[in-house]
């Protein structure tokens, strides 16, 4: 379908709208930011430098992103109730233009920025925040000791090991276990009470050991020792639970990542698993606020724009609630991560549906 002028009359307003919308909550955001941290950075010194490039430079693109769903909720709401204001809707309902043909250039809009929002939430925008968060990591929040307990996991095809404990500071384990299985039959068996990563040459220490070999007939072999080093398939950062460590990985390391954790059968990875439903589910979010937004400026009421804008940041903070509250849930268990990333989205598609029909035609 050709663009005709209306169309580009109203992606040229949404899009302006829309880039003129962020960059003034932006520039809000980023002064209550330094509000609230210019204490943390006087109190650590951080250079004026990397407060500037490591931090507010990739703070803005990432703050941008995670809430461009909802600038395009307020952009769509803004202009359109505008538009209905000055009766221009009305003019162009009454020239023929379908309203189903007035949502075409409304979503064209949002297919593009969709798409920008995609590629910079899957590929652009984690590497910058690893800066962003080594930065806050040193200059800003206190990093407490991480680590993990009871930890199961399965290495390598037919290799599993059990931790008690490890400490992340200081890269040690305990009560240590490595199982190694042939054939559904126990080969070997090796337990520590402690466990230590020598980062020099790359070997992992096993302190006051028990090592059981088990032969084809079933004889077992056992091994004392107050020390051991072998190499094995693992590593330091396996243990690690870093801040936020999801949102430093693009679309493919975190499908990695997670496909790596899945086999290896460690627990807790739902806070991957909804951030790369996430990705999707949020973009695809700004059809539907799109939906809500034209649909429900359209109309002229006595209220004027005002009352568009109120009733528009009401459903941009229940959005907000919703995706909280089952984000909430799907970390506890309770609910699937792609049910939860994707079930704000399924109501309020149906809220835009009811407000289409509802909608001047």
């Amino acid at each position: 379908m050709i663009l005709k002028k209306i169309d580009v009359y109203i992606l040229k307003k949404f899009l302006g709208t829309f880039f003129f919308a962020i960059l003034l909550i932006l520039s809000i955001s980023v002064v209550f930011d330094l509000a609230e941290k210019i204490d943390d950075f006087l109190e650590t010194d951080a250079p004026l430098e990397a407060i500037v490039f490591d931090y507010y430079f990739n703070f803005i693109p990432y703050f941008a992103n995670l809430f461009t769903p909802l600038f395009v909720f307020i952009a769509v709401i803004f202009f359109t109730s505008k538009m209905a204001y000055d009766t221009e809707i009305i003019a162009i309902l009454s020239s023929g233009v379908s309203f189903k043909r007035l949502l075409y250039p409304y979503f064209i809009g949002a297919a593009i920025l969709t798409a920008f929002s995609y590629v910079m939430g899957g590929y652009i925008i984690p590497p910058s925040n690893k800066v962003r968060i080594d930065f806050e990591n040193y200059y800003v929040k206190e990093i407490k000791e991480t680590g993990m307990s009871n930890i199961h996991m399965q290495i390598e095809p037919g290799l599993f090991i059990y931790m008690r404990r490890y400490s992340s500071f200081r890269e040690r384990g305990d009560d240590f276990s490595l199982e190694k299985i042939e054939d559904k039959d126990l080969r070997l068996k090796i337990t520590a009470e402690k466990v230590k990563y020598d980062s020099i040459n790359g070997k992992w220490i096993f302190e006051d050991y028990i090592r059981r070999d088990f032969s084809d007939a079933g004889r077992m072999t056992i091994t004392k020792g107050e020390e051991m080093d072998t190499v094995v398939n693992m590593k330091p950062a396996d243990f690690k639970e870093e801040r936020k460590f999801f949102e430093t990985m693009t679309n493919p390391e975190l499908e990695d990542y997670i496909e790596e954790q899945t086999i290896r059968g460690v627990g807790n990875i739902e806070p991957y698993l909804i951030e790369k439903h996430r990705r999707i589910a949020s973009p695809f979010s700004a059809f539907i606020l799109t939906l809500i937004g034209v649909s429900l400026a359209s109309r002229k009421t006595r209220g004027g724009m005002g009352l568009h804008i109120g009733v528009g940041i009401a459903l941009s903070f229940s959005y907000i609630l919703f995706m909280t509250i089952s984000t909430t849930f799907a970390i506890n268990g309770n609910l699937s991560p792609i049910m939860a990333t994707w079930l704000p989205n399924i109501v309020f598609a149906g809220i835009g549906v009811l407000l289409y029909y509802r909608a001047p035609k």
